[in-house]
């Protein structure tokens, strides 16, 4: 029931008046939301990336993900997984930008047979052509979960296979330790952002920062710092050598269908400003209209 059901999951995809796409899960539509992750350059940010993100709405307001992610049922969560990496995968293209990759999160314990795990792998890449993307353009992100080390290692590799880069989810919390970097020997490790807000209140943290980057990139991973909220964040970052960030100071998720503007964020500007928001979306497309 639950394989005929996941094979379905189109059934629950719609198509606005713009030409965007949404899912039907009871009570909510869910709806793509993009967050850009940055590149240092000079002393500037350039955009490389975006995070795929759900923004679940429920009479036309929006929710918390979480709030909503913790309220499915279990027998329901394969499906609805699977129906918002389609819809960020099928979304993508009205980010209207060429040349930036797409991060999307995989929880290893939502489909924990390795054989369905690993059809569920196959059957994605197969169909990434209709969404005129290339593996190679993927990463995917391991959640912080605690799944079975051998489950872990046989779909790492499925999708390495295939092209598909592979992060780490905050690293520094839970399961998502220098152990499992070992293990998984990712391309990239995602700092937690709460994780790191923490870390910068002490005094010492850029001292202490950039071995931690050191260590990671020895074994051959590139270091995203995400919950980049403040300037002494932005600061402590750069200072420890990381190579990608993603937070609110640079640029908060936008729903799909928005205009995105590649303008580099000055680095000078971002330190100077005292917790303010800098734009990187512009109008969406329904104000252009």
């Amino acid at each position: 029931m639950r394989l005929e059901r996941r094979r379905n999951v189109g059934d629950a995809i719609h198509v606005d008046e713009v030409g965007i796409e949404y899912g039907i899960y009871g009570e909510f539509r869910l709806r793509s939301a993009y967050q850009p992750i940055f590149a240092p350059r000079g002393r500037f940010l350039h955009a490389v990336a975006v995070e795929a993100l759900i923004e679940p709405h429920r009479a036309g307001r929006p929710g918390a993900p979480r709030v909503f992610f913790d309220g499915i049922a279990s027998a329901d969560r394969l499906f609805v997984e699977t129906m918002c990496r389609v819809l960020h995968l099928r979304n993508f293209r009205n980010i209207g930008v060429d040349g930036l990759d797409l991060f999307f999160n995989y929880n290893p314990l939502i489909n924990d047979h390795p054989g369905r795990a690993l059809a569920e792998i196959r059957l994605m890449t197969r169909h990434l052509g209709e969404f005129s993307l290339a593996p190679a353009m993927l990463v995917c992100e391991i959640t912080e979960q605690a799944a079975d080390d051998a489950l872990l290692t046989r779909l790492v590799r499925e999708m390495r296979r295939d092209g598909i880069r592979i992060a780490i989810d905050d690293f520094g919390t839970g399961h998502s330790t220098e152990e499992r970097v070992s293990l998984l020997k990712p391309d990239i490790v995602k700092i937690d952002g709460t994780w790191f807000a923490e870390f910068c209140r002490h005094a010492a943290a850029e001292r202490f920062f950039r071995p931690l980057v050191s260590s990671l990139h020895d074994r051959g991973a590139k270091v995203l710092v995400e919950g980049i909220e403040q300037p002494t964040h932005l600061r402590v970052a750069l200072e420890g050598g990381v190579d990608l960030l993603q937070g609110f100071l640079l640029a908060r998720p936008a729903l799909a269908g928005t205009i995105f503007n590649e303008e580099p964020l000055s680095i000078d500007m971002l330190l100077g400003r005292d917790n303010k928001v800098v734009p990187l979306f512009a109008k969406t497309l329904h104000q252009r209209r």
